[in-house]
């Protein structure tokens, strides 16, 4: 079936051949936030230390839709959208286009992985410095996204600690029961997401899954496969004994 004419348009404002993107199969990949993992070894460093530190607070899926390398057009996007220069308007056009597109195709894939059949309500991870007013990332989707808003905000601003996942980071409304839809511009060591993740689920959420526009990586030393519009990072992924595998 044909894609109606307002997707075709947004899916031609996506960078493809700007992107590169986690590899399906997971090979060499962190079972959780699809970054580069020791050889023999499930788990990044920084992904085993949340699962210490918290455990059963994890989200049920991370999905990084691109790796942000550094450096590159997509990192750069990611750093200008919310910079208030000149090429901001563009940057946040290109991420936009991205995210809608991904959520409508690979939606399904995260819903799947979290073991729901979707979310209730949506929430945007704050700055870990406080920033002020609506989160950009929150002002940028608001428009095109018809689920509610959970409440997130920042419970302290954390400075040096921002590699602690520390759920108190962050206060949530009450959400008894919720499945919620955790989104973050950029994933580095993953402590921002995972605490954001924690504080919803002591405010009773169900189920968090998260989806992040940007896994950053330091260049050289790993080779990520090309971006493919049609594969996501859980695309075919199922929880293994009927357990997420972020957990």
């Amino acid at each position: 079936m044909p894609y109606p004419p307002a997707w075709t348009r947004l899916r031609s404002r996506v960078q493809v051949t700007q992107l590169t993107a986690p590899r399906p199969d997971g090979t060499g990949l962190c079972a959780c936030c699809r970054g580069p993992a020791p050889p023999g070894s499930r788990r990044c460093y920084h992904c085993y230390l949340h699962r210490e530190y918290l455990p059963g607070l994890l989200p049920d899926v991370v999905a990084p839709v691109a790796y942000a390398e550094k450096g590159g057009p997509h990192a750069t996007n990611l750093w200008r959208y919310k910079s208030g220069d000149p090429g901001a308007r563009a940057a946040q056009e290109a991420l936009r286009s991205l995210l809608l597109v991904f959520l409508r195709d690979h939606g399904p894939c995260v819903w799947r992985n979290a073991g729901i059949p979707g979310p209730a309500c949506v929430a945007v991870v704050p700055s870990r410095r406080g920033r002020p007013g609506t989160h950009p990332l929150q002002a940028m989707l608001e428009p095109y996204l018809t689920l509610p808003w959970a409440r997130l905000s920042v419970g302290y601003r954390d400075g040096q600690a921002g590699c602690d996942p520390d759920p108190g980071r962050f206060q949530a409304g009450r959400l008894p029961g919720a499945a919620v839809l955790l989104l973050d511009d950029t994933w580095t060591s993953g402590a921002s997401a995972t605490a954001a993740a924690a504080a919803l689920r002591l405010a009773g959420a169900r189920s968090v899954a998260v989806v992040v526009l940007g896994r950053h990586l330091d260049a050289g030393g790993f080779s990520p496969a090309p971006f493919q519009p049609g594969l996501c990072a859980v695309h075919g992924v199922r929880p293994v004994h009927g357990r997420p595998l972020s957990q």
